[in-house]
């Protein structure tokens, strides 16, 4: 009897779409040349995880259980057995985001997932309805969300962000002309501090002018911002706590903040809906429902380390990063620096380099005069020892063909110094070629 044998066009469009092997091309080329200094990966620093705390963490949330009553079998239901959906832990994310982001909302209003990751999918799922329905995004974007709306079958719609960042005026003109053509904008997805991939901040002014531009227009924001709280210096409040008309779901995540591993995020969804019958509730009751189907429930284990490490610091993550706030501030500033050593503002122009210089997070971007395309990219690792990630991924349409971005948080200053020197042999070179 011959084997199954599946064709790929049979298959969802999605598993066809380059958005989805731009990781796996980039883990590919990292282990191909393991003597490379990688600046692509946007993980945490290794050197602040420590795995005998976990068991600490998960204690002192047990401990917490059993003071507030828990009977040996109610502690054991809470570890071993699925739980709700909906997550064991909200009241401690609740407290938290009061006390770290000044988001005030009922724990009732909150979805513990699998990650930001599962949070966007979700969301997603949730508010995107029929055919004419559309995302938007700030363009260039994370990976993440323009994979999970053409996995649901949704193309996302570009707003293109200038050198200096986000401008309002951008998405009120890609709203219009999606209207235009006949399309039901939903939804606005941006990370407004530091974001990946291009490091830009959101002022505070394009802040409260989103957020009249969302009411005006009758859109949703989708906010994710995981690196406000491992990032140095005062951040512009959140468009969540700066929302009055439950515009704003709040996607967020303990990856950066606390631990990965923990896989362990967030969705603040307290916006109000309304049934045929008049029945109100919260999308975050819809958000759940879909979970449901999809994880079921996020991993208990997981819940009770993220729980045990809010309780250790009163759930101020911000000041549980103190030292991983103060390493990747220093992280940045040391390749801001090797970079305008490596090119001296006179020799700039020549080449034909710029970057822009982020005051936290974990990535810049460089603009280069030739394409840095992933043809470039093999040739800077195997040539030149050093690995980046070519812009163009990041946009869902075109864009990006002559930028690279670096990420900063996992390499120590020495590896930075390095990789810097490498990358400036790297672009001059193709520089010279590409006149």
């Amino acid at each position: 009897m011959a084997a199954t044998r599946l064709k790929k066009e049979e298959l969802h469009t999605s598993v066809s779409d380059p958005v989805l092997d731009t990781m796996n091309f980039l883990n590919g080329i990292t282990h191909r040349y393991p003597k490379a200094i990688s600046f692509a990966p946007g993980r945490p620093y290794d050197g602040f995880l420590d795995v005998e705390q976990i068991v600490t963490h998960i204690r002192r949330y047990l401990s917490h259980l059993e003071e507030n009553g828990a009977s040996a079998a109610d502690i054991r239901d809470v570890i071993l057995q699925y739980g709700p959906t909906s997550g064991r832990i909200r009241e401690l994310i609740a407290d938290s985001l009061r006390k770290d982001e000044n988001i005030d909302v009922a724990p009732e209003a909150i979805v513990v997932t699998v990650g930001c990751q599962e949070a966007m999918f979700l969301t997603l799922r949730a508010v995107l309805s029929a055919p004419e329905d559309v995302l938007l995004v700030s363009s260039p974007c994370y990976v993440g969300i323009t994979g999970a709306a053409r996995v649901l079958g949704f193309e996302p719609a570009p707003v293109q962000e200038r050198p200096d960042g986000f401008h309002c005026a951008d998405l009120a003109t890609v709203l219009a002309a999606e209207r235009a053509r006949g399309s039901r904008p939903r939804a606005f997805y941006v990370v407004p501090d530091h974001a990946n991939p291009s490091g830009n901040t959101m002022s505070i002014e394009e802040r409260h002018a989103l957020l009249a531009l969302a009411a005006r227009e009758d859109i949703l924001i989708l906010e994710d911002s995981p690196y406000r709280l491992v990032s140095p210096g005062p951040q512009e409040p959140t468009l969540k706590s700066l929302d009055r008309a439950q515009r704003v779901v709040h996607l967020g995540s303990y990856s950066k903040t606390l631990f990965p591993g923990a896989r362990v995020g967030f969705a603040v969804a307290d916006q109000p809906v309304v049934d045929q019958e008049g029945n109100t509730g919260l999308l975050a009751d819809e958000i759940t429902k879909i979970k449901s189907m999809i994880t079921v429930n996020t991993s208990p284990l997981g819940q009770a380390a993220v729980a045990g490490m809010l309780l250790a610091a009163d759930g101020r993550t911000s000041e549980l990063n103190t030292e991983t706030t103060a390493y990747y501030g220093s992280a940045m500033r040391a390749i801001l620096q090797e970079l305008d050593s490596a090119f001296p503002a006179p020799d700039r122009a020549a080449v034909g380099v710029r970057w822009n210089e982020p005051s936290g997070g974990f990535f810049l971007t460089v603009d280069t005069p030739f394409r840095a395309d992933n043809a470039a990219l093999v040739r800077s690792a195997e040539e030149y020892g050093v690995i980046w990630t070519p812009m163009s991924y990041f946009y869902p349409r075109d864009g990006g063909d002559h930028s690279l971005r670096l990420s900063v948080s996992y390499l120590s200053n020495e590896e930075i110094v390095e990789g810097v020197a490498r990358l400036a042999r790297f672009i001059r070179e193709e520089s010279r070629r590409a006149r």
